[in-house]
């Protein structure tokens, strides 16, 4: 499938396609348990609708990571955006928590229909020697979103209020949609990806095992950005530190954008360990800058090494998991990939609960710093093996 052109038409129409469905969800995340909370739910139902969608996410990725590989990734992808147009549709028709917790498995379904199939057809345009730059590419689309989405949203609630932002999130995800079906090549499975999947018709795969590896590096360099996400403006406040909390995702967002379009060629030059190991310097620089902040200048420092780690780290992993695969699996091995993405992103903040609520303050960030030696034992052990 792969035409040998890193900026051909169709990829930069899946590029701003994936601008447009990331953007949905980064919409509605900042003001959805708000707004849940605006209807009568209770704390702890707030927190279960804030992430539902993600629970939801990490449960179908199987089975939309098996799909990609035997369907048309544009319907299925389309069919995704319309899920998620359709869940926020019912956010602004919502009158109770329940129907809104019932909205967010919709968006969860859709999400990861997009999330897989997108990610998947962007790499099987892609000549093999291009994959870590195209994919490099795709992540700075996410980050783009992650930039923009969450203030779009907020700024559209205090202006006009909740439904109104859900409504910008549904115009997202049917822009997502029809640019979606601009496109033209790619989207119907190979002739390799139906004999891989006449091979497979006798069972079910949940994952694909060469992704493994890769999957839980990415799980264990999203555990310190998810903790520091949810918890970044307690800790601020439990220290008594007067910093501008606000800068810190913009500011990661702005350095990550650059720093993957500064590196897109080494993405394809450099050996995976190379990337691992500067990941995991920046990591520790972080986590050393947030424990000693007391300005707004170290507070930057520690958003430009984060995006240095787990911002490079997830363009990194996700590339090596479509390089483990043929064209044929890569559904399945970005399913597996997102699994390990979900777990992270779920696991961030419950080991920053822990460790915010039962630990002492100043071990915090020294304890998330653990996830740097545990993801370099899983390399080495998989390296040992010839994974990577």
């Amino acid at each position: 499938m792969a035409d040998g052109k890193l900026y051909s038409k169709d990829v930069l129409l899946i590029l701003t396609a994936s601008f447009f469905y990331f953007s949905c969800p980064m919409l509605v995340t900042p003001i959805i348990t708000g707004f849940s909370g605006s209807l009568g739910a209770s704390a702890a139902l707030m927190g279960l609708i804030g992430g539902m969608m993600n629970l939801c996410s990490l449960f179908c990725r199987p089975f939309a990571g098996n799909l990609a590989d035997v369907v048309s990734k544009s319907r299925l992808s389309i069919a995704g955006t319309w899920m998620m147009a359709a869940a926020c549709l019912g956010y602004m028709l919502a009158l109770g928590p329940r129907a809104v917790a019932a909205f967010r498995v919709i968006h969860g379904i859709g999400f990861a229909c997009c999330s897989v199939c997108m990610a998947t057809w962007m790499s099987n345009l892609l000549p093999r020697d291009k994959i870590g730059s195209g994919m490099g590419l795709y992540g700075a689309m996410n980050a783009l979103a992650m930039a923009l989405a969450p203030a779009l949203g907020i700024f559209t609630y205090r202006l006009f209020g909740y439904r109104a932002a859900f409504g910008v999130a549904m115009l997202s995800a049917l822009v997502s949609s029809f640019v979606i079906m601009l496109i033209k090549k790619g989207g119907e499975p190979s002739k390799k990806e139906r004999a891989a999947e006449s091979r497979r018709s006798r069972g079910f795969s949940f994952i694909y095992p060469r992704v493994v590896p890769a999957a839980l590096i990415i799980m264990l360099f999203a555990i310190p950005y998810c903790a520091t996400q949810s918890f970044i403006v307690g800790y601020t406040e439990a220290r008594g530190l007067h910093v501008s909390v606000g800068l810190f995702f913009p500011f990661y967002a702005a350095v990550l954008l650059v720093l993957r379009l500064c590196l897109k060629s080494l993405f394809d030059k450099l050996p995976f360990r190379v990337f691992q190991t500067g990941a995991s310097l920046c990591t520790l620089a972080a986590i050393i800058c947030l424990s000693l902040m007391q300005s707004d200048a170290l507070l930057l420092l520690a958003a430009a090494f984060m995006a240095g780690s787990y911002g490079i780290m997830s363009s990194v992993c996700q590339s090596a998991a479509m390089l483990a695969a043929g064209p044929e699996h890569r559904g399945l091995a970005n399913s597996t990939y997102y699994i390990g993405f979900d777990l992270g992103m779920m696991l961030g903040p419950v080991c920053g609960g822990l460790l915010f609520g039962h630990a002492p303050l100043s071990l915090f960030y020294p304890a998330l710093a653990l996830a740097v030696p545990l993801a370099a034992a899983v390399y080495m052990v998989s390296a040992r093996r010839g994974m990577f």
